[in-house]
């Protein structure tokens, strides 16, 4: 496994194209767009960009509290961050872009005023939680968050678009948190996981169709497996 802050840098160029893909999808839509259904059910285009935009603000306030020697979760509550997700999709298109915009740029600016070490500090996702990560291990999450929810828009951005780089990277992420036996192999990079000791069928596809379906959004028609019915993967 690579160590978190090498992996940082090198998924960082990565985050500035999606993040700008993003914002220019965004910046495209029609108003009344915002209120038309999403990939995600439930969740209309609003607010997958209200989510993409607190997730971007919660992971810099974390960040900034880290720069100072403090810590802060990212979210207050799970039932916080949804209401603040609903409440903020309910407003003006016009701003909801702009805490998307102010939120790209507060995170770039709260992750470069991180010291040499300061990447290793503990941030809780809520109080408490056991779930928690490092703050260099932020850069990977937001770059999922950004590619896979830019998809998640239904505005004319796919899987299809990902760069192979962050194709490649989110497979190994995901195939790693899986425990069903398999392999993976993509058809069009020739990567290939091994999951759980691979004593399993190969499911076969494009890097992009195999990290689409380890997130659970399906997408399995695109795929192949050599023997036996797909296997059963957990949600991302």
């Amino acid at each position: 496994m690579m160590d978190p802050m090498a992996e940082s840098h090198e998924l960082l160029p990565l985050l500035d194209r999606a993040s700008d893909r993003l914002l220019a999808t965004v910046d495209g839509l029609a108003d009344a767009a915002f209120t038309e259904p999403s990939g995600l059910p439930g969740w209309s285009r609003a607010h997958v960009v209200a989510h993409l935009a607190l997730n971007g603000e919660a992971l810099a306030a974390a960040l900034a509290a880290v720069a100072v020697g403090q810590e802060v979760p990212m979210y207050r509550s799970q039932e916080a961050r949804d209401e603040d997700i609903a409440e903020l999709a309910g407003h003006e298109p016009t701003q909801v872009r702009t805490r998307l915009r102010t939120a790209v740029r507060g995170y770039a600016g709260a992750l470069s005023l991180l010291a040499d070490g300061a990447g290793t500090t503990v941030i809780h996702r809520t109080p408490g939680s056991s779930r928690r990560f490092t703050a260099d291990e932020t850069v990977a999450m937001r770059l999922a968050e950004t590619e896979i929810h830019h998809a998640d828009l239904a505005a004319g951005y796919s899987r299809d678009d990902w760069d192979d780089a962050f194709a490649r990277h989110l497979v190994t992420r995901l195939a790693g948190q899986q425990a069903v036996a398999c392999v993976l192999r993509a058809t069009d990079t020739g990567d290939e996981w091994t999951i759980a000791g691979g004593e399993g069928p190969v499911v076969s596809g494009s890097v992009a169709d195999l990290g689409w379906w380890l997130t659970g959004r399906g997408g399995q028609e695109r795929l192949t497996v050599s023997s036996g019915p797909m296997p059963t993967i957990g949600k991302w």
